[in-house]
């Protein structure tokens, strides 16, 4: 990969950091704020307040798919990745500085909920814009390996918030963090999206998006999509396993340790940074593995342990005793997820044309977040609240023995050119079936 291309990823990336930065930290601090804008009930009550808002966030996201895959698609990826930035720069300082429940009643609540609302809608883009640029930018033959850079930037996004997290719980007073020092996080979080608000204005556009010559009034329409709707339904087939797998054992684990296994925050929050760094790191090693033997045998593998092994994983979880027991597992629940992660933004972006590719991506994708990974962390709460926590394990294995079906039928990608995917579903078109949704 030439040195500009390491430059497009680069940029890329790092919004996509700052981006998950600010949407995980309202997951890894909500134990420290939840008080404050919901005072009254059990710690666990509380937390599924502050989950019920977490997952309206997942709500907005198909309208930010829509809408932000729109402008990915007509106006650029440059413009959409740039919109997405500086919304998530508005939600983090209106949390930043919400009223509490004392200062304001439910009224800071309400502010939370707004910025959750923005939030959503920015990263209902922000991963189409981002998996769309960083598929298009790389070279054909390393397109698992560079947008494998994605979930690097996401994860890492969420080991700054935790080592953030790690620092402040060893610098402050629990006391000062359940009053104060839980704003702080949201503060570097809207300073960091303006730093990427300055690069994404001088990044380059992909090639592809320059060269292609589809209709302009057809771009991004769902007109156009609607055309491509048996790859729509893939997306959301393919990501429900993934996704719940995946806010499982990142956003819900530190909760899960705590208020579960018994172990205490400073703990279950080391498990939680220490799993995800070895877990970045497995990303792009993954990534061109697949560029070597395919995307499905990598999905097929995920699949297959996360059906098999998420059952056991989280029982022995909840009997950890201590941070080795705990990181023991945790890693190898992140390496099975690793299959997913490292390549689900390329299987995307390969399946659609270069004029709706974006919102292809981001609408069908955000439809099964909203729907799986977003209610994730609530239904395992509910669970729990209902005394047979056991059953968000069964749940988890489900989904993934559903998405372990579509991987199974579904074409390899690995081999399609970008510049001709509009041929090959035209192609599929005239007869009404998909020439990308069918095994080999």
């Amino acid at each position: 990969m030439g040195r500009q291309h390491w430059k497009r990823i680069w940029v890329g990336s790092a919004g996509n950091m700052v981006e998950w930065f600010d949407w995980f930290v309202y997951a890894s601090f909500a134990t420290y704020f939840a008080g404050a804008f919901f005072p009254s009930g059990d710690p666990t009550a509380r937390l599924m307040n502050t989950a019920g808002i977490f997952a309206v966030g997942f709500f907005m996201r198909p309208v930010g798919g829509w809408l932000l895959g729109r402008v990915g698609d007509r106006k650029g990826r440059k413009a959409a990745l740039t919109l997405t930035v500086t919304l998530m720069s508005a939600s983090a300082i209106l949390i930043a500085v919400a009223p509490t429940y004392a200062a304001a009643g439910y009224g800071g609540a309400l502010v939370l909920l707004v910025a959750r609302l923005l939030q959503g809608l920015s990263v209902g883009g922000e991963y189409a814009a981002s998996a769309t640029y960083l598929t298009e930018a790389s070279d054909p033959r390393r397109r698992g390996f560079a947008s494998s850079f994605q979930y690097v930037s996401m994860t890492a996004g969420q080991i700054v918030g935790l080592g953030l997290q790690i620092i402040l719980q060893r610098t402050m007073s629990d006391s000062a963090l359940h009053s104060y020092g839980w704003r702080i996080p949201f503060v570097v979080g809207a300073l960091g999206a303006a730093v990427v608000f300055y690069l994404r204005r001088s990044m380059l556009e992909t090639e592809l998006y320059e060269e292609d010559t589809s209709r302009a009034e057809e771009r991004g329409t769902l007109r156009a999509l609607w055309r491509h709707r048996r790859e729509a339904f893939l997306v959301v087939a393919l990501t429900m396993g993934g996704t719940v797998a995946y806010y499982t054992y990142t956003t819900y684990l530190t909760k899960y340790l705590s208020n579960s296994a018994g172990l205490s925050k400073q703990t279950a929050t080391l498990v939680s940074f220490t799993a995800l760094i070895v877990f970045a790191a497995l990303q792009p090693l993954a990534g061109a593995l697949s560029d070597r033997i395919g995307r499905r045998p990598l999905l097929i593998t995920f699949a297959v342990g996360s059906t098999f092994l998420t059952v056991p994983i989280m029982t022995l979880l909840k009997h950890a005793d201590g941070y080795w027991p705990a990181l023991g597992l945790t890693l190898l629940a992140l390496i099975v997820v690793t299959g997913y992660t490292s390549i689900n933004a390329c299987v995307k972006a390969e399946l659609f044309p270069t004029g709706v590719r974006a919102l292809g991506v981001a609408l069908p994708y955000a439809l099964a977040n909203a729907l799986f990974g977003g209610t994730a962390e609530y239904i395992a709460l509910w669970f729990k609240k209902a005394g047979i926590e056991s059953g968000f394990s069964w749940y988890v294995a489900g989904c993934a023995a559903v998405s372990l079906v579509v991987y199974v039928t579904m074409r390899e990608t690995k081999d399609l050119d970008l510049a001709r995917v509009k041929d090959v579903q035209g192609a599929g078109e005239g007869s009404g079936e998909s020439s990308l949704t069918t095994a080999s």
